[in-house]
């Protein structure tokens, strides 16, 4: 894979999302070799996915490209790989392009959309965790407007024209809003055949409140807001399968629907080579002290959505969200420079900032401490505090201007079908 040979100690770095590459800032003025492994060539900014699936955002605002985040470090290497293997007795990994040592590895694979085992609703439905996926839905809800818009029988046309969301945490409260709103602000006038009730936006959830990972002072103000919008919301209700025709329920309910968005789980993404104790099946993630290193193995990390840290605070682990994952990789990095000094690791200490999710136009709902807010304020702190956390100047300028754009003329302009999905 041609990696220079190096005297200086080799890091890995499994995964380019948030915790990756805080880790790597950390470490890149250090004496070593720091390789980079992602399946992408750049990083994306998740939180955003959803603007992009509804023609809000182009995909070039929400991903940036990974070699030029790191371009000045020398010593900073980056393949375009997936990691196959790890071999902890040899201290090296396999990848589909070949085999690498490693001093110490870090992994940061995040997760992957969490089926439960539900083989119908993995293989019609469409998740939502990275670029192309968000793509994919973008084409599939513009390509069925577009057969609505040309069909003449009543019941196919309400078919395409329903839109069912499987999950009500920040991912389906924010997707089915921005769905809401584009059949508000696009659907009457580039479709005027089409009535604006016709467009149905069902938002489905197992538990008994949207935002269950929020206050019930959140939920309910985001609940409200998602009905303002003509969002229809079913609680305790627990999807059964999806044939790609008709969502049902274990309650009897059904949908026909030919945009069902499944955004209902997450499961770790673990890599072969590291089980037993320190593996927990269940989540898919890996157990890790309070230095973020692996149970049981030396110098190997697990950081972000991948590790589970039992604390006081979070016996069951940190949220899989993105302030533990850059929290985690700025602590590791700080703690590693420590470890080469000769100085003992300091415990991880997660600084929960608060929770925030926008439903619309002047609408989000925002948690932090015992502040729990909505509204206009909330919605204008949720786009500073994205707009901060971007990475690269450029994606910051484009997305503001973009979201300027749409703010003043109720308008989505990506709204293009540049690769049609077809159905399989």
């Amino acid at each position: 894979m041609n990696i220079p040979e190096t005297t200086r100690p080799r890091v890995i770095v499994i995964g380019g999302g948030f915790a990756g590459i805080s880790l790597i800032k950390q470490l890149q003025k250090e004496q070593l070799q720091i390789v980079l492994f992602d399946r992408h060539n750049y990083h994306t900014f998740q939180p955003l996915l959803y603007q992009v699936s509804t023609a809000g955002l182009e995909p070039d605002s929400i991903a940036y490209p990974l070699r030029k985040i790191f371009r000045k470090n020398k010593n900073f290497h980056f393949r375009l790989a997936t990691v196959d293997r790890i071999h902890t007795s040899e201290k090296k990994i396999d990848t589909n392009i070949g085999s690498l040592s490693y001093d110490y590895l870090v992994i940061a694979t995040g997760t992957r959309t969490n089926f439960f085992g539900n083989k119908t609703i993995e293989e019609n439905s469409m998740p939502m965790k990275t670029v192309p996926q968000a793509l994919d839905i973008r084409s599939l809800m513009l390509q069925n407007i577009e057969k609505a818009d040309i069909t003449s029988n009543p019941l196919e046309r309400k078919r395409l024209l329903n839109f069912v969301i499987a999950g009500a945490g920040p991912t389906g409260v924010e997707l089915a809003g921005a769905l809401a709103e584009f059949r508000k602000g696009i659907l009457e006038h580039d479709y005027p055949e089409l009535e604006e009730e016709e467009m149905q936006v069902h938002l489905i959830e197992g538990l008994e409140r949207v935002l269950p990972p929020m206050s019930k002072k959140a939920s309910k103000m985001a609940q409200k807001y998602l009905e303002n919008l003509g969002v229809c919301v079913h609680l305790n209700t627990m999807i059964e399968g999806y044939d790609g025709t008709t969502v049902t329920t274990k309650e009897g309910t059904e949908f026909k629907t030919a945009s069902f968005i499944w955004a209902a789980g997450v499961t770790g993404a673990p890599v072969k080579g590291i089980d037993g104790n320190a593996l927990v099946e269940k989540a898919n993630r890996y157990k890790v002290d309070r230095t973020n290193a692996i149970i049981g193995y030396e110098k190997i990390y697990a950081l972000g959505d991948i590790a589970l840290m039992e604390t006081p605070n979070f016996p069951k682990g940190h949220p899989q969200v993105a302030q533990p994952a850059i929290q985690q990789g700025k602590h590791l990095g700080k703690n590693l420079k420590r470890s080469f000094k000769g100085k003992e690791m300091i415990p991880f200490e997660y600084f929960d900032k608060g929770t925030m999710a926008t439903v619309g136009r002047n609408k989000a709902v925002v948690d932090i401490k015992k502040m729990h807010f909505g509204g206009a304020v909330a919605w204008f702190l949720w786009m500073f505090i994205h707009l901060y956390f971007l990475v690269g100047f450029r994606n910051r300028v484009v997305t503001f201007f973009n979201w300027t754009y749409n703010y003043i003329n109720y308008d989505r302009a990506a709204r293009l079908i540049i690769r049609p999905f077809k159905i399989k």
